[in-house]
């Protein structure tokens, strides 16, 4: 997905960027491919794979739920950001916390916010399961993109949430694990969104997921 596609398939899940946006997320890029060969933080790394499977698939968050008003988000696993930096770009009302256990990850996060001057945004060094002991029913929206299974996400990511919060892991083919996380009486599923990434055609779900 070159520059030009992105811009029109994102047009097409009615979301436009300014210039502003499109030089952070380009900047982030350089800074992502830079800082990938000091430490691990993608196996894609070409151009148009990031403004698919990364920048790209990330915004789809938007397919479930308006990200445009003032809301907190939580980012679980957000590893080089994904999706938490790119919906704080594209959605900046959002006020977005991105938690994760490996600290090389966490101090290239903070030198992205610090190089595309990114406001109420921030990272939190600490294992998922300890976060959730500590920041309960703290966030509109919980998110975490290719984390963990379903019903062990649920474990850690519904404490987190405040009374109206929804919980929306984003996943590739996930059937097995939504049977599986049905028999949980502790949650309702509100939404189960199915679609192809544009260009290769590879299947990405969206679960809404309340506590009840």
């Amino acid at each position: 997905m070159n520059k030009e596609e992105f811009i029109r398939e994102l047009k097409n899940i009615n979301i436009s960027l300014n210039e502003t946006q499109l030089k952070q997320l380009d900047d982030y890029y350089n800074l992502l491919v830079e800082w990938n060969q000091k430490i691990n933080l993608t196996r894609i790394i070409e151009e148009k794979d990031v403004y698919l499977k990364h920048f790209y698939d990330s915004i789809t968050l938007s397919k479930v739920v308006d990200l445009h008003h003032n809301m907190s988000l939580c980012d679980i696993g957000t590893g080089a950001g994904f999706p938490g930096i790119v919906l704080k770009i594209v959605f900046p009302t959002l006020s977005i916390t991105l938690v994760d256990a490996l600290q090389k990850r966490i101090n290239f996060l903070n030198l992205v916010i610090q190089k595309l001057n990114l406001k109420d945004i921030n990272t939190i060094h600490i294992r998922a399961e300890d976060y959730a002991k500590i920041k309960s029913n703290q966030f509109d929206i919980v998110t975490c993109r290719a984390v963990s299974r379903l019903n062990k996400l649920l474990d850690y990511c519904l404490p987190l949430l405040n009374k109206n919060g929804s919980f929306l892991p984003m996943k590739a083919n996930c059937d097995d694990e939504i049977e599986e996380i049905k028999k949980n009486k502790k949650i309702k599923i509100v939404k189960i969104e199915k679609f192809l990434l544009p260009i290769e055609n590879s299947n990405r779900t969206i679960i809404v997921i309340k506590r009840k």
